[in-house]
């Protein structure tokens, strides 16, 4: 799990969107309440990514990661970016594949 988060912040602080969907199940799903919207699959994870890390220039630090089981954590990072400075969290579901099939985000 630890790998996998890492891998998520530096794919995305990249830019690297492809290898950031590496990670993601094809279903996935990213729920984040602070932009107020769902993005369902891939291509809805691609938006996202395009949108909100990408596009505003998003580098996230972590700051920690609570390990709840084999599948459940939930990830507080720190993010710079056009937008300025937020911190928030992440709660990430695995599949059995061990990609992530869920995120619910949101900022403090």
């Amino acid at each position: 799990m630890q790998q996998l988060i890492k891998n998520f912040i530096e794919t995305t602080n990249a830019g690297n969107i492809d290898g950031a969907l590496s990670l993601f199940a094809p279903d996935a799903i990213v729920d984040d309440v602070s932009v107020g919207d769902s993005f369902v699959g891939r291509d809805g994870v691609r938006l996202y990514l395009d949108r909100f890390f990408v596009g505003y220039h998003t580098v996230s630090k972590l700051l920690s990661i609570e390990t709840i089981d084999d599948f459940h954590a939930n990830v507080r990072l720190d993010f710079t970016g056009d937008f300025g400075h937020e911190t928030g969290i992440l709660k990430i579901v695995l599949n059995s594949d061990g990609l992530i099939e869920r995120v619910d985000a949101d900022l403090d």
